[in-house]
């Protein structure tokens, strides 16, 4: 649907500045993701780390001329043609945009929220229902005070039915999104320990969520849990109920039997008194209580005992994450063959277009047919068509009777139509894919697994997995502690702790980290050539780089006066002035830096009598931040160096930026943040303070190679150190000492996981392969093996090793393999 900028201006009652004629149809938050100039408004978001109004200029150069503010541009003469919509607060202006929009439509609406299991419960209904409704679903987990509004946009003149996600994370969060949702279904999947930290009770944060139901028809819940129905009770509800339950016959849903077998779960339920039976290929729990909720949504909305248990049967899992691979060739693979529909193509394509790697190489669309559009094809299509060109798609190749059809809709220059994925990976387009970003975007259906499977790098059967999500939720998890105006410096030093450095530091630009920081000037180089323009700090600079740092605008730490020195004429020689560099002050490390006493004068001095550089910061390390131990210490330390740094400091006139604290800094020494603070390991998902895992990053794992049977006595590894006490079943693995695991973990002392269970390393681990002991686990050969990560905290392998787990997290070898994962 579309909206004149006079009706936006009522719906929002903004002041509009312009007279311009337009027609909205599309909202804009991230200058980033800019598709559609010409029908975009632009929503100038302020939080406590970043202003929207700071990239209307930038907006206005690629086309935009519909903006909404909080306050006008001083030169209103340099936007000609450009409408202004001024509001008191723009967060509101877009919550009530889209609750006017909400408003246009008289449709059954689901609104799901709970800790866990949301997202599932989104897509598993969108499967369920889709084959005979049109409808409209919140884009991958878009759920919060930005996101649902953004969602609820997306509702047009063909929606039937509309699901979407409600989140938050402190009270006083969810009138807002209920306003906006507005639902008369509604669905709270469980209560879990997500974001307690900001409540005081469980039973305060039921509350809040089930605030989304006030005025809904329906609310289905789990009956079972006793501070949801308590819950429910008091807050007055007079709507309907539908509890699900595994306990009470007399609830509206009465799941009676779950036989299971192999990786199939057969429910047998009463609804309303009527039995029924479905089959769902998952076992565990989360996904039968996911299952549960949207079995009573779909049968309150229509569907039959039949129907429901044939699309029960279909459900396919839900995939999250974007993946993004190393392919053959030269290609970079984005992996999206989950499903396929306008929304999320576009999320897809933006995710892509955004990737700042493409260095000339060629952006690939693969695309099957998408169903259930409620258009017609020849309409689907255009606008396909449309959106690839704009997101910058150079290739576009089209698999599917549909969209093979409607080929002619299709702008890019360079397209390619097959029936199915035997014509295509059969064809000289398949083979022809060199050196390009290639997203692979369809249903299942199509088979697209085999596409990805073909054209995925294959290296080692060890990988290791790496989430992107989880780094950005440490990153914010930091932002936390830290006041608004305080910068960030990401540590991305050692190839990232072993997680990528490339991939890694794509995704801290894309958070609008302040600095990234590495160790040696390739590092930087390596970050500049993928298309990283974030200011790179190096923190240690070797002599022979000076050049390098100059070519791609690196900037060095300075720590004595002989490196000092040797900077200073290099730049001269290059004819460079007032290059960027950060002085390092000694307090108490003694590792690298300036004596903050004895140094700091001639320090100044120096600067002060040439203009080859000049200082950007000055910075220190604590040495025992970590540990209560040494607070006094680094009292001292702090003291050092805010004698030293104020001393600089008055000598310039220009803001030179003071850091000290590190990831346990940042926590335990709050009035220690200065103007910037480093994260290390702490954006890895440690906390170095107790050694927790925040959010785990990164997963190593490994297949079963091989199971056989070895008897009592028998010896296993090299130098027979591995004698055996018992008949066992020993598995190898195809990871050594070479792939970062370390020989000392060996003859038992630490174990790995195997279908969720311990299994003890036996003997010598060897240069590539390791065994195991699973004698009582139920497993298989090409099982998979958890090394370290979401279920074994690296830190339990550190602890074996009565070490750090840096040492372990760095260790892992170049040569396995890294996926990543991303929302």
């Amino acid at each position: 649907m579309r909206y004149s900028i006079e009706k936006v201006t009522t719906l929002i009652g903004a002041r509009r500045i312009g007279e311009a004629d337009a027609n909205i149809g599309w909202l804009l938050t991230d200058s980033r993701s800019l598709c559609f100039p010409e029908e975009t408004l632009f929503f100038a978001l302020r939080s406590e780390r970043n202003d929207g109004h700071k990239y209307i200029c930038e907006l206005y150069r690629r086309g935009v001329r519909n903006f909404v503010v909080s306050r006008v541009p001083d030169n209103l003469e340099d936007y000609a043609g450009a409408n202004f919509l001024k509001v008191v607060d723009t967060l509101e202006a877009l919550q009530r945009l889209a609750e006017r929009h909400r408003d246009e439509f008289g449709i059954p609406v689901v609104g799901i929220t709970g800790s866990n299991g949301k997202t599932m419960v989104k897509e598993w209904l969108y499967q369920l229902l889709s084959p005979s409704m049109v409808v409209t679903r919140s884009p991958k987990s878009y759920n919060s005070q930005i996101g649902v509004p953004l969602s609820v946009w997306l509702l047009n003149e063909q929606t039937q039915v509309a699901l979407f996600e409600a989140g938050i994370s402190k009270p006083g969060e969810m009138q807002a999104l209920r306003d906006i949702i507005q639902p008369t279904i509604g669905v709270l999947t469980s209560l879990g320990a997500a974001h307690q930290e900001n409540f005081r009770s469980m039973e305060e944060k039921c509350e809040e969520k089930i605030a989304l139901f006030h005025d809904a028809r329906v609310v289905v819940y789990d009956s079972d849990d006793e501070t949801v129905s308590r819950c429910l009770r008091k807050s007055g509800y007079a709507g309907e109920k539908i509890g699900w339950s595994r306990q009470s016959p007399n609830a509206a849903f009465y799941v009676s039997r779950v036989d299971t077998e192999g990786t199939t779960s057969t429910i047998h339920y009463m609804y309303k008194g009527a039995e029924g039976c479905y089959s769902l290929p998952f076992i565990d729990d989360a996904s039968l209580g996911c299952s549960f909720a949207c079995a009573c949504v779909a049968l309150h909305l229509g569907l039959t005992a039949d129907e429901l248990g044939q699309r029960m049967a279909a459900l396919e899992p839900v995939a999250m994450r974007l993946e993004v691979k190393e392919g053959r060739h030269g290609c970079t693979l984005i992996n999206d063959s989950y499903n396929s529909d306008f929304n999320s193509l576009d999320i897809a394509l933006d995710f892509m277009n955004r990737r700042p790697d493409h260095n000339g190489r060629k952006r690939t669309l693969i695309l099957s047919d998408i169903y259930q559009s409620g258009e017609r094809p020849e309409e689907l299509y255009a606008k396909v068509g449309e959106l690839a060109a704009k997101r910058g798609v150079e290739r576009f190749i089209g698999i599917g009777a549909d969209i093979s059809a409607q080929a002619g809709a299709i702008t890019v220059a360079d397209k390619h139509f097959f029936a199915d994925v035997d014509g295509f990976v059969g064809s000289p387009v398949f083979r022809s894919l060199r050196n390009e970003v290639i997203l692979i975007k369809g249903s299942r259906a199509f088979g697209f697994d085999r596409i990805t499977e073909l054209l995925e790098q294959k290296v080692h059967e060890t990988i290791l997995e790496v989430n992107l999500n989880a780094l950005v939720a440490n990153l914010n998890f930091y932002r936390s502690f830290m006041r608004p105006e305080t910068k960030i410096v990401c540590m991305v030093k050692a190839d990232a702790y072993g997680a990528g450095a490339v991939e890694v530091a794509k995704t801290l630009q894309d958070h609008r980290a302040d600095y990234l920081a590495v160790a040696v000037a390739d590092e930087g180089v390596t970050l500049r050539k993928n298309g990283i323009t974030t200011s790179i700090m190096i923190m240690n600079p070797e002599m022979t780089a000076f050049k390098t740092m100059f070519d791609y605008d690196l900037e060095p730490e300075v720590y004595s006066f002989r490196l000092m020195d040797a900077l200073i004429r290099a730049a001269e020689k290059e004819g460079i002035t007032n290059y960027p560099v950060h002085i390092k002050l000694d307090t108490g490390m003694h590792r690298l830096g300036f004596d903050p006493r004895k140094d700091i004068d001639e320090v100044i001095n120096r600067l002060k009598h040439q203009n080859a550089i000049i200082p950007r910061s000055v910075f220190s390390h604590f040495v025992g931040s970590d540990s209560d131990e040494f607070d006094s210490f680094s009292a001292q330390q702090f003291a050092l160096f805010d004698e030293g740094s104020r001393k600089l400091q008055a000598a310039f006139d220009h803001k030179i930026l003071r850091h000290m604290d590190n990831s346990a800094g940042i926590e335990h020494f709050p009035e220690r943040q200065l103007d910037m603070c480093r994260l290390g390991l702490g954006l890895y998902g440690i906390d170095s303070r107790d050694n927790r895992i925040l959010s785990n990053v990164s997963t190593l794992k490994t297949t079963i190679l091989q199971l056989r049977n070895v008897p009592k006595e028998e010896t296993v590894g090299y130098s027979r150190k591995g004698r055996l006490t018992r008949d066992s079943v020993i598995a190898a693995i195809p990871i050594g000492y070479a792939d970062g695991l370390n020989r000392h973990l060996g003859c038992g002392h630490c174990h790995c996981l195997v279908n969720g269970q311990k299994a003890p390393y036996v003997g010598n681990i060897c240069m590539d392969v390791a065994m195991i002991d699973v004698t009582g686990i139920d497993c298989h050969e090409g099982d998979s093996v958890e090394i370290f990560g979401d279920h074994l905290p690296v830190t339990v392998l550190s602890d074996a090793l009565q070490t750090i787990p840096y040492e372990v997290l760095t260790s892992v070898s170049s040569r396995v393999k890294k996926v990543y994962f991303q929302d």
